[in-house]
């Protein structure tokens, strides 16, 4: 069992940059793929970043690509969401996830474990 907890969210104007933080439970964190996805109202959940468990290579929604940047510090059971040049339209819940040995990053589906979400909200 994982439980992951985000913190970092909050209200910024647009240009500006936010980091969100995701700490992990438990001592098998360096075994997860770490992913990062958002929800805008009315809309699904999609996918933003993912940071794979064996490479640390990283993956991106093209709508962010440039801007994100995800890394993940496995001493500290944490994965980090670092977001530049933030946009209204990135405004929306932002959800840590979870999966063990994770390959097919893009899926949420694929993610076993969520944390509660955190909202960003950019202003014009």
């Amino acid at each position: 069992q994982v439980q992951l907890v985000e913190s970092g969210g909050g209200l910024v104007q647009a240009g500006g940059s936010l980091r969100l933080s995701c700490a992990a439970s438990g001592r098998t964190f360096s075994s997860y793929t770490m992913g990062w996805f958002r929800q805008a109202p009315g809309k699904e959940r999609e996918f933003v970043a993912a940071i794979s468990w064996n490479d640390d290579n990283t993956h991106y929604a093209d709508s962010v690509k440039g801007r994100f940047t995800i890394s993940r510090d496995n001493a500290k059971n944490t994965v980090y969401l670092q977001m530049n040049s933030l946009k209204p339209e990135d405004t929306a819940v932002y959800y840590c996830a979870a999966d063990r040995y994770g390959t097919r990053y893009q899926r949420s589906y694929e993610y076993n474990y969520w944390g509660q979400g955190t909202q960003i909200t950019v202003s014009a």
